[in-house]
């Protein structure tokens, strides 16, 4: 009898299984496994793993739905973005090339040449 009274005991004091809180712990977990797999699946979809590397050098040109240009430099460490407000360019200047788009969306610079 006095071995049954302390396992009797010893059950009321444990919550053990019964506890409501126990799988919160677990969730929480495999939040954060999900979380940390969705950033890598969104780095390596878009080819963003070069902005952690140092010696690369990006430029990235985003348009919002507005039609606002954003430009993005990467160089080193360093990040820069400048917004460009207007799009039309002002002032003097000289014929560089020509720029012409083929059939299959790509593009060929031919630079002027002044000698002709």
């Amino acid at each position: 009898m006095k071995y049954l009274k302390r396992k009797k005991s010893a059950q009321t004091n444990d919550l053990g299984d019964n506890d409501p809180l126990s799988g919160v712990a677990n969730l929480f977990d495999i939040g954060l496994v999900f979380i940390v797999g969705l950033l890598m699946m969104i780095f390596s979809a878009f080819h963003l793993s070069e902005l952690f590397n140092e010696s690369s050098e990006i430029t990235i040109m985003k348009k919002d739905n507005k039609g606002n240009f954003e430009i993005i430099t990467k160089k080193g460490k360093k990040i820069e973005a400048v917004k460009v407000k207007d799009s039309t360019a002002k002032g003097r200047g000289e014929k560089l090339g020509i720029a012409y788009r083929l059939e299959d969306g790509s593009m060929i610079y031919v630079p002027y040449n002044k000698e002709e």
